[in-house]
């Protein structure tokens, strides 16, 4: 069983027990973490996808760590221009441990092409 989730801008595909780092969440280390911007649940052959948004759909997860990416250099240069410009950045994450994905339901939508009559 796997969910597409959204959050910080980015989709996730994510099963349980599964490890992420994701945009950094305002939440402490240890926390439960809960996301309903579900945007597809599957289970073997079910598949519910939403619109946007699968109704009553849940992931919980558990924050592991807070952190910060490596670091990534940029270098700005003109030629013959004197200008030559540095400056660093490191993305800050939250890593997550996913415990549960809730809300498949008995009606799904199955993945299969839509009937076409003709």
């Amino acid at each position: 069983m796997y969910a597409v989730i959204k959050t910080g801008g980015k989709q996730y595909r994510v099963a349980e027990g599964q490890t992420l780092k994701v945009e950094k969440l305002e939440v402490g280390e240890g926390a439960s973490v809960e996301f309903d911007t579900v945007l597809m649940l599957a289970d073997g052959d079910q598949i519910q996808v939403g619109a946007p948004y699968v109704e009553g759909a849940r992931v919980t997860a558990t924050v592991e760590a807070q952190g910060r990416g490596p670091k990534i250099r940029i270098i700005k240069f003109r030629r013959r221009k004197h200008y030559f410009k540095r400056q660093g950045h490191r993305q800050s994450y939250t890593e997550l441990r996913i415990d549960g994905i809730s809300g498949l339901s008995a009606p799904a939508v199955l993945a299969a092409a839509p009937n076409q009559e003709g």
